[in-house]
């Protein structure tokens, strides 16, 4: 398959009072045209500063240490600035944040907000921008599309807030759409009708879809691949299947187990134990190691590398290593996935 977007081997540090946060180190992945990947882990596991490096839009104190980042062949990291911002961003990639209310204008009309942007990157005219703009409305479900032109945002739901972000960033026919954690605000319902409705738009404008997440029932949903994160590293990678039916890295199995299951023999919902850790000292081995019950002394002193499983499935644990002792899956997560995979059939 043929990747739109690769990041190599990007490593990136913040500087703080307090001393320089290694926040990313060494983090690889692709995108396939037409396809979508998931990013997923704990929260400060490195997943909106990794898409925030791609659209340009790091912190001030951040520095890029190294690495490269490739849009259709060309490193986005050698851009400046105004070249990011005024030939890549909105226009070849956008982003949908988490809150719509904090993307949103509270002083300026819908209409107006959808338009700004077409302005910016399209010659185009008014009544042409404002018939494109219904369109999009239109498009991701908002009734009475024209009525709506003329809201502020606090006068629609969440639910439709977030519609009009997602139309704000198709506005100018990106080729990438990165959405950050884009159902958390919502409820239940709502949510499955918004990720419904990205699939259908990127099914229509052969878009390629990034998703931030920390919810594995949306990966489960919305994903071809998933790359999960920890502590700054990606340290299992593979298709939607390969994670959710054989995942091989501790830590995917912590995840895992603790999605809801109505099944589970567990009384209490299963928590990973212990935190992450403090990216201002960085952890010499592994850094899942300190909540890693599986743990060997190997991982004290050196980070294992990426082990290949299969040509699409790759896990950084050194339980992979030919040498390291069998360790079977946690019993309920085995007939959980069981479960799972006679559900699907």
């Amino acid at each position: 398959m043929e990747n739109i977007l690769s990041v190599k081997n990007l490593d990136i540090t913040f500087r703080t009072n307090a001393g320089n946060i290694h926040a990313i180190r060494g983090v690889s992945l692709d995108l396939p045209k037409g396809k979508t990947i998931a990013l997923v882990g704990e929260s400060g596991s490195g997943k909106s500063v990794t898409m925030k490096a791609v659209t340009g839009l790091l912190d001030s104190n951040s520095v890029i240490n190294g690495g490269n980042i490739f849009y259709n062949g060309v490193d986005l990291l050698t851009l400046s600035k105004k070249d990011l911002r005024e030939k890549i961003n909105g226009k070849q990639i956008a982003m949908v944040f988490q809150d719509p209310m904090t993307s949103l204008d509270p002083t300026m009309r819908i209409g107006d907000q959808i338009t700004e942007a077409m302005f910016l990157h399209k010659k185009i005219s008014k009544s042409d921008a404002e018939k494109k703009a219904v369109e999009l409305l239109n498009l991701v479900g908002i009734i009475d599309a024209e009525k709506r032109m003329k809201n502020y945002p606090h006068q629609l739901s969440g639910g439709m807030r977030q519609r009009v972000v997602i139309a704000i960033a198709l506005s100018c026919e990106p080729k990438i759409l990165i959405c950050d954690e884009p159902t958390t605000a919502l409820d239940v319902t709502i949510q499955a009708k918004i990720l419904n409705l990205i699939k259908d738009i990127q099914a229509q404008m052969n878009l390629s879809v990034i998703y931030i997440t920390h919810d594995l029932g949306v990966v489960a949903k919305v994903a071809d691949f998933v790359n999960v994160m920890y502590a700054g590293k990606i340290i299992e990678c593979g298709t939607v299947e390969e994670i959710f039916y054989d995942p091989r890295h501790p830590y995917t199995w912590g995840l895992l187990s603790a999605m809801p299951d109505l099944e589970t023999d567990d009384e209490r919902l299963y928590s990973i134990p212990g935190s992450p850790p403090n990216l201002l000292h960085e952890p010499q081995g592994d850094a899942f190691a300190a909540r890693n019950k599986f743990a060997m002394k190997i991982d004290e002193k050196a980070a294992p590398p990426m082990f290949k499983i299969s040509e699409t499935h790759y896990a950084a644990t050194w339980l992979l290593h030919p040498d390291a002792p069998k360790i079977e899956l946690p019993p309920e997560l085995k007939s959980r996935l069981e479960r799972a995979k006679k559900a699907e059939i």
